[in-house]
């Protein structure tokens, strides 16, 4: 199931994506929903480091930590 979402994109973007979709033979909502589904990622990839940063029980080690427990 799809719902269709009504957005508007500045002429320059538009017109980027529908050079896109006709060079990639995709359509612009195939090539939206890709674009919409890798920010959501990234965001919540994004939301995950700052809970961890913010989250005092977790522990920070230095570069130098690191290298020596991978052995490096």
């Amino acid at each position: 199931m799809s719902t269709a979402i009504s957005i508007r994109l500045p002429d320059v973007i538009a017109k980027k994506l529908g050079r896109i979709a006709k060079e990639t033979e995709r359509s612009r909502s195939f090539l939206i929903t890709k674009a919409v589904e890798t920010y959501l990622d990234d965001i919540a990839d994004f939301q995950v480091a700052l809970d961890r940063l913010r989250n005092t029980s977790d522990p920070v080690i230095s570069s130098g930590e690191l290298r020596e427990s991978l052995g490096l």
